[in-house]
């Protein structure tokens, strides 16, 4: 039976369990994943590991517990995971967190602990290097001599004073501090006499393969798992260079440290690859199976945050002058203008498979591994929704003949689906959806999401996207008033995927058609289209959103644009501004800014200063009249429309008086507005009961201007444990 919501609204996306991606086990039988859930009840979350019957589609329960996290094969039947700290431990405890082992068949029973850690630990990783050795990899923050950082001995100082003398000084939401994070290495083996994983080695614990450098992985701020790899012949990383100025420049390197055993107690030195011309952002390093190759991407821009990345090989890790590059052509451009981004290898390491965004969907492509024999351009695969994770089904060493993929993906409606695809045939398995395909939230992707593509503004004839999605409740001859959603970036792109930010479809459950461009700046068009919104922030993308509205205007009968409103977030909120003080922003109701930039001029006050260079065109004092030129405050004499604005007071990309700015202006011209401002929040806002007040906000807001009802914008949930 399928427990349906009597209507999606805020508090059922935020209720809803949220699913990691999943990983199968060698021999594609079962699979790890974690599930975690806030209740609105008891205002609590809960986080479960969960195995996943891949045959069958059905889940159990492993463990039950908010601390553990990360769950990672090291057999077809044991894996290991962290356990972090909780309230339930020990205060006067002698660590902050572990790495546990675990048995599927017996859980409870085999449980033990691995190491423990005095600091807090991620990124879990692990190989089967053979002879019963299993490498694993984890990173950490590290002390000034490389160790671990003692997180329970570490002396409080007794001023709260934060000198500087170099950027950053703040990232992302936080103040950046002097520990830098490392990945450490170490090897497991089966003890044959307790039956319990122990770590090999003479040394204490795991090792620094940074140890002696000022190389840092992953790399702030959004550094993950995806920022290293470990293979059978080392331990492969990205890092910033150390020797450029981080909030200037994006150059990040790629480095290889040769290992055989994963115990060297003295690792060799890391070795930068060096890539010619491409001297941009490094990312998603992947070894093949017998870890003699190694694949990764590599911007060429050193200042462009939304450069095209590269797909590189590095052919044999023993000659690392090596590096060769996919589609390359003598102008550098590339022929394959799509994004790469993650990449697996098939299990006979023939072929790759990477995904990347294409019109509004993150697909998954398919190439020969080498340079030489990838003629033709990357196929798609699949075709709708975003691919978020893809393994094997069943690795190497298990069945080197079966080169099924296991999926992990979102869409519009659905949150979290698991499902096994034939590369070849192109043929897909759904194995499980943890909200049947949308119809627990009761959504339905055929009936309420519709796309289409209006001319563009620019110069030259291109046309550009946008996705549509309509309430569950449709009737195409009722016209239905208008939500515009304009994305941020502005390198980015509205996408088939879930979020429980900014979801289509809890708009749309309130009686709104929802229409979200994809104007000039937006990624999976072509690298061009990306490009061309540098120097050009209100005009070409502000007259293709123009074009939009109009578009809509004629050709959507169903949708009412006279009564409209229009929202948007950091580069959408940016947008907000701009439209307010235009003509478009009278076509609009209401309007909402999340995080948005009130004066260009202002922005220097951001930490990632390489973006505002790379789209200003150069430094306020060097390129002045363009940031004056896409000024929204030199408008502000034609703000008229009711406007609501949103801040946080940690986003340190776009700070707090960006908000209390623009809230003034509005405010000291009469225009109706109002403000929330959330204090422990940054550039999004996360937490579940601070998310419900932000959608209840802006939801009574664009209802009140539009006449829709404001009376049950948290009603209608029903039991959602369906994981």
């Amino acid at each position: 039976m399928t427990i349906q919501a009597t209507k999606f609204t805020p508090e059922v996306l935020l209720s809803a369990p949220r699913r990691s991606a999943a990983v199968p086990n060698s021999t594609g039988t079962y699979a790890l994943y974690t599930v975690s859930q806030y209740s609105f009840e008891s205002h609590s979350k809960t986080s479960a590991i969960k195995l996943l019957d891949i045959s069958s589609g059905n889940s159990r329960e492993l463990f039950s517990n908010l601390a553990y996290s990360e769950p990672t094969w090291v057999s077809d039947h044991e894996f290991v995971f962290f356990k972090g700290a909780s309230d339930d431990d020990d205060k006067d405890a002698a660590a902050v967190s572990y790495l546990m082992a675990a048995d599927i068949k017996d859980p409870a029973e085999s449980l033990h602990v691995v190491q423990s850690f005095k600091c807090a630990v991620a990124n879990l990783k692990t190989k089967d290097i053979g002879n019963g050795t299993i490498a694993v990899a984890l990173t950490a923050p590290t002390s000034s001599s490389g160790d671990m950082l003692d997180e329970l001995n570490k002396k409080e100082p007794l001023s709260s004073a934060k000198i500087y003398s170099g950027l950053f000084v703040r990232h992302w939401d936080s103040y950046v501090s002097k520990h830098r994070n490392a990945v450490f290495y170490g090897a497991l083996k089966k003890s044959e006499k307790s039956g319990k994983y122990q770590l090999r080695g003479s040394g204490s614990g795991f090792v620094n393969a940074l140890a002696g450098t000022k190389l840092e992985c992953p790399v702030p701020p959004f550094g993950g798992s995806g920022d290293y790899d470990i293979g059978k012949k080392g331990l492969a990383f990205v890092s910033t260079d150390p020797d450029v100025n981080p909030a200037i420049w994006t150059k990040t390197d790629l480095y290889f440290v040769p290992l055989s055993t994963f115990t060297e107690e003295n690792p060799p030195a890391p070795q930068a690859i060096k890539t010619g011309t491409l001297q941009g952002y490094s990312g998603s390093p992947a070894f093949s199976h017998d870890g003699n190759r190694l694949a990764f991407t590599r911007m060429r821009h050193n200042q462009y945050e939304s450069d095209k990345p590269r797909l590189l090989l590095v052919p044999d890790v023993e000659d690392l002058s090596n590096v060769q590059e996919f589609y390359r052509t003598d102008d550098g451009v590339g022929n394959w203008h799509l994004r790469p981004d993650s990449i697996v290898w098939s299990n006979d390491d023939k072929e790759l498979y990477v995904t990347a965004e294409q019109h509004g969907r993150n697909l998954l492509f398919k190439l020969p591994s080498s340079p030489l024999h990838a003629q033709d351009l990357p196929q798609p695969i699949t075709s709708e929704g975003s691919v978020s994770q893809v393994s094997n089904l069943a690795s190497s060493s298990s069945n080197k003949e079966d080169g099924r993929l296991f999926i992990s993906s979102t869409s519009l409606v659905d949150n979290s689906s698991y499902s096994i695809l034939d590369p070849s045939s192109k043929d897909r398995k759904l194995v499980s959806s943890i909200s049947k395909e949308g119809k627990t939230f009761g959504l339905s992707k055929s009936h309420q999401f519709d796309e289409f593509w209006f001319q563009g503004a620019g110069e030259g004839d291109y046309e550009s996207h946008a996705l549509v999605m309509k309430p569950s409740h449709f009737d195409p001859a009722k016209k239905y008033p208008l939500a515009f959603l304009i994305h941020g970036g502005p390198q980015g792109a509205w996408g088939d995927s879930w979020s429980t930010r900014w979801n289509p479809a809890i708009f749309a459950e309130q009686g709104y058609v929802v229409v979200m461009p994809n104007p000039t700046g937006s990624t999976g068009y072509g690298q061009k289209y990306t490009d061309d919104i540098a120097l050009d922030w209100g005009g070409r993308p502000y007259d293709d959103l123009v074009n939009c509205f109009e578009h809509i205007k004629t050709n959507l009968s169903y949708v009412d644009t006279d009564n409209a409103v229009a929202l948007g977030a950091s580069y959408g909120g940016y947008m907000i501004n701009w439209i307010q003080g235009h003509p478009l922003g009278r076509k609009f109701k209401a309007l909402v800014c999340h995080d948005g930039i009130f004066s260009t001029l202002a922005d220097w006050a951001t930490e990632e200063l390489f973006f505002v260079i790379h789209d200003m065109g150069g430094t306020p004092w060097e390129n002045r009249a363009l940031f004056e030129k896409w000024d929204p405050s030199a408008h502000v004499g034609e703000w008229k429309t009711p406007q609501l604005i949103i801040h946080s007071e940690l986003d340190y990309r776009l700070p707090i008086s960006e908000g209390l700015a623009a809230f003034n202006a509005l405010q000291s011209r009469g225009v109706p507005s109002k403000i929330v401002i959330f204090p422990d929040e940054n550039h999004w806002v996360l937490k579940p009961e601070n998310s419900l007040v932000w959608h209840k906000e802006v939801l009574g807001w664009i209802n009140k201007y539009t006449g829709l009802d404001t009376s049950e914008l948290a009603s209608g949930v029903e039991d959602l444990s369906l994981a």
